[in-house]
């Protein structure tokens, strides 16, 4: 199934792109498409833990599950005052 990934702030710049278009296996997950995303970008994972996910402009949790034509947001952790 097709699933497009969009990476904002500094992820774009680990993934050096800004999006990407997937081929993820059937009953993957946000989870499982993090863990993949992180093996192709190393840099990646040490956030893993705290990116913010949406699918499809909802945020979700990691256990949500992907489908065809799903588009998944990646927002690196962030802060404020």
């Amino acid at each position: 199934m097709m699933i497009r990934v969009l990476f904002f702030a500094s992820l774009a710049d680990i993934a050096g792109t800004p999006e990407i278009t997937l081929d993820a296996p059937e009953h993957a997950t946000v989870g499982s498409l993090l863990a993949g995303l992180a093996a192709r970008f190393p840099a990646m994972d040490p956030n893993q833990g705290r990116i913010l996910s949406a699918v499809n402009s909802r945020y979700v949790r990691r256990d949500e599950p992907l489908h065809d034509g799903d588009e998944v947001a990646l927002f690196p952790p962030v802060s404020g005052g």
